[in-house]
């Protein structure tokens, strides 16, 4: 066991430009007229993938991938963490309490649900072959269930910060413990390489994944700080450019760049990523802003029928749920219908700033206000959910030509 108190390699704290971007002429809040000339659309910024959304209650919304079920009814405690089996056929959630959720093609191997934990578990790593987990502690008690075995923990251990996740090497004899400072636990065949536990982080670090051969590894900070250790190379990081909270670093394959995933689903390539497709993935999608509640509020509403003039809660139109979903789930109000939200809610941003809850319109002319016709909210990743058709539902942003999309998106 190593308890991290090495100096890093290399410490990444550049902000890497990951989608080209045109250079605007700012335009104030609440200024477009008819006859104005717009701006151009900033570039958005990242790449879509695939992945499933679960939110602390237990809720799924997949994007581009199917369902393979979620809890039913209230949870005794929240969900901390989602993980997908090898196959990408099926997930594993586990709440704060241990208890294991299951789906498709991932097997249940047991649970710490009966137990009286001394701290709360915090994540889940499975075997190589999914026939078995680990369930970590924020004390870094480790719990082994299947075909996995325990190699050590840290619950014995005073830490400096708690445990916040947990990686298998790639034989499954060992694993890694991070803190939230960055320091490092290796237990079994698992190298120890480095760590920031003598750093003062800007932000916490929220993930660690390891290379190919398990020679090296990254961590990642919420605000997308990375740092590599071993064999693994330092390819850019999100600082400055990731507008939610960073959950996990995903390597390329032949581990010469990696990806940076928001908690919405936006992801940042970096190296060899930029020419490779993610695979689906994974995240728990926490409120932590305003724009989160108002996205956590219209995931509620998905499949309840479109209405026109519709304000809830039995249906909606577009700007109704839009501004319902400001008004319930975070106390915020605005105009009714999408053109006078578009000119007036919050404030004017461009599309490389677009977080959660944000707005995003529709227009049959980009420099008159008054011809927008539609409005959704934004999720990230590139979608949306909005009132359209017969119902509410989950879209990508470009499923129609962006032609007819407005320069601005707001913020309320």
């Amino acid at each position: 066991m190593h308890t991290g108190r090495i100096s890093l390699s290399r410490w990444i704290g550049v902000m890497v430009a990951v989608a080209a971007a045109l250079t605007l002429g700012p335009v104030a809040a609440g200024t477009s007229h008819a006859g104005a000339a717009p701006a151009p659309h900033t570039a958005l910024t990242g790449v879509r993938g695939n992945f499933w959304l679960f939110t602390p209650s237990g809720a799924v919304e997949p994007y581009g991938v199917p369902s393979y079920g979620s809890p039913t009814g209230p949870l005794n405690r929240p969900l901390v963490s989602a993980v997908s089996d090898h196959a990408l056929t099926g997930y594993w959630l586990v709440a704060s309490d241990g208890g294991v959720f299951a789906y498709g093609s991932a097997g249940y191997h047991g649970s710490t649900g009966n137990l009286v934990l001394n701290q709360p578990i915090v994540g889940l790593a499975q075997t190589p072959d999914d026939r078995g987990y680990w369930l970590v502690a924020s004390d870094g008690g480790v719990f082994s269930f299947g075909d996995a075995s325990f190699y050590g923990s840290t619950g014995s251990l005073v830490l400096n910060q708690p445990i916040v996740a947990m990686t298998a090497t790639a034989d499954g004899r060992g694993y890694w413990l991070v803190a939230s400072d960055g320091g490092v636990f290796a237990f079994g065949d698992a190298g120890f390489y480095g760590s920031t536990g003598n750093l003062t982080l800007r932000q916490p670090i929220v993930g660690l994944a390891r290379t190919d051969n398990g020679h090296g590894y990254w961590m990642v900070a919420r605000d997308g700080g990375v740092f590599a250790f071993g064999n693994a190379g330092f390819y850019g990081s999100a600082v400055g450019s990731a507008w939610e909270p960073v959950r996990k670093v995903v390597p390329a394959s032949g581990d010469a760049g990696y990806w940076i995933v928001q908690q919405n689903g936006t992801a940042q390539a970096f190296g060899s990523a930029t020419g490779q497709t993610l695979a689906p993935e994974t995240l728990l999608f926490e409120p932590l802003t305003p724009g989160d509640q108002a996205v956590l509020f219209a995931f509620q509403q998905l499949g309840k029928p479109y209405i026109w003039g519709g304000n809830g809660p039995v249906g909606y139109d577009c700007s109704g749920l839009a501004l319902a979903s400001w008004v319930h789930g975070v106390g915020v109000s605005f105009a009714r219908v999408a053109d006078d939200q578009y000119h007036t809610a919050g404030a004017q941003i461009t599309f490389d700033q677009l977080e959660a809850g944000d707005l995003v319109f529709w227009g049959t002319n980009s420099a008159d206000w008054t011809t927008v016709y539609h409005t959704a909210i934004y999720v990230g990743g590139g979608r949306i959910v909005e009132a359209t058709g017969d119902q509410v539902q989950l879209n990508t942003l470009d499923q129609w030509s962006m032609s007819q999309v407005m320069p601005y998106a707001r913020r309320p």
